[in-house]
């Protein structure tokens, strides 16, 4: 592999969602995998305790997981997708 195999336009986001968007990046091991493999979501149980060491305000924690459960959202949106464009392996 070479590094233009992992080259990506960059991308761009606002200010005030780069909380939350660092956090999603760091919990991205953190997903549960169902008995076929599909993604179901994060784990919370992962999730809430690294939260929990930011000291947030009740309002700031709950407004951060909001925008968690947003970024989980998209991605598993996008991920079917990508998994419905792409052909079935053969036997």
């Amino acid at each position: 592999m070479t590094a233009e195999d992992f080259a990506a336009d960059p991308v761009e986001y606002w200010p005030d969602t780069e909380q939350a968007i660092a956090l999603f990046c760091r919990v991205g091991t953190q997903w549960r995998v169902g008995g076929m493999g599909d993604l179901i979501g994060l784990d919370y149980a992962a999730v809430y305790p690294l939260m929990d060491r930011m000291q947030l305000s009740a309002a700031a924690w709950d407004a951060l997981l909001d925008d968690i459960q947003v970024l989980e959202s998209e991605a598993l949106e996008t991920r079917r997708q990508l998994q419905e464009t792409e052909e079935p392996e053969e036997p």
